[in-house]
């Protein structure tokens, strides 16, 4: 049993954030994600080597380098090729997503989902807000026309600043930990301490994503560097950011989100799914092929019929000036 202790809990509470070391055990939880997506990296490649946009698949390089430099090579940061999401606009029938079962086994894991029933109570619903982030070192990070690394550094943002407005008083609670060890150097994540107690801050459009300008800004930062196993809990509104990735290596990571069930999920078109009920157990996904159509079958949705808003802040947000 991972459930929280009582000390544990209050210090979420009061800070905003918890870091659980050791909740997951690294060769047992971990190493079968990192075996599942050296099978997804493998497709990439063949894939970009077929079209001739790489002249090798660098099969040879640990999964890291070989990353690296697939993405040096092809000129593009093929994130969306990794994602078990769906990209918030442009979405095509053949947009690629990875949902795959080690990935699926993550997300309900007892360990995790004990401890996630400790900050949020026994009916948990997987939120579709939901990322693995792949990130290179931003010196060796193609570039996009504009001269910004594709795929940098997280902004300064509060998880609630991310959905709709309809989710506004769901329980979301966010979990992150990473694949490898994360550390200053190679793009561990900042936290802003009690934060959360400030309410839902103005955020404005900028390079990477949503941001909350520095003028709105109070306390200090805290860096949160974790090693292979440990799991960082926050609230939706806690501040947070990451550092730029200047090591050598990749920083990888999961960005999940969980909520009560029953609340939105400020992503309605993305698909959730009962990720534990003690009331009602029948009610949980157990099929990890299922959760994988539950995402084809949105795929094909959006792409043939659309979505609307994803996003409530504009640049003409007065705060943006």
């Amino acid at each position: 049993m991972a459930h929280l202790t009582p000390e544990q809990v209050a210090r979420f509470d009061e800070e905003g954030y918890l870091l659980v070391e050791g909740l997951f055990d690294p060769e047992a939880d971990l190493d079968p994600i990192i075996a599942e997506y050296h099978g997804v990296l493998d497709r990439l490649a063949e894939e970009l080597y077929l079209k001739g946009e790489i002249s090798s698949l660098y099969a040879d390089l640990p999964f890291g380098q070989r990353l690296i430099e697939i993405y040096k090579e092809s000129g593009k940061v093929h994130a969306q090729y990794f994602d078990f999401s769906l990209p918030q606009a442009d979405v095509k029938e053949d947009t690629p997503f990875w949902a795959g079962p080690a990935v699926f086994r993550t997300l309900t894991n007892p360990k995790l989902l004990d401890a996630v029933e400790s900050l949020i109570g026994p009916e948990i619903y997987s939120n579709p807000v939901q990322h693995v982030r792949l990130k290179p070192p931003e010196h060796l990070t193609p570039k996009a026309e504009n001269g910004h690394v594709q795929l940098g550094k997280t902004p300064v943002h509060q998880d609630n600043g991310v959905v709709l407005p309809e989710a506004d008083h769901t329980n979301i609670l966010t979990v992150w930990f990473p694949l490898w060890d994360a550390t200053v150097d190679n793009g561990c994540l900042v936290v802003w301490p009690g934060s959360h107690r400030q309410g839902l801050l103005d955020h404005c459009p900028s390079v990477g994503g949503l941001k909350i300008p520095g003028k709105l800004l109070n306390g200090k930062a805290k860096s949160v560097p974790m090693k292979r196993g440990d799991v960082l809990f926050l609230t939706k509104l806690t501040i947070h950011a990451s550092h730029s990735n200047h090591s050598d290596n990749i920083r990888w990571s999961f960005d999940l989100r969980y909520n009560p069930i029953g609340q939105p999920t400020g992503r309605g078109y993305f698909p959730g799914f009962v990720a534990r009920s003690r009331q009602n157990p029948a009610s949980e996904l157990h099929d990890p092929a299922e959760w994988y159509r539950l995402w084809a079958d949105t795929r094909y949705k959006l792409a043939t019929e659309g979505a609307g808003a994803f996003n409530r802040w504009g640049a003409d947000n007065p705060v943006c000036a």
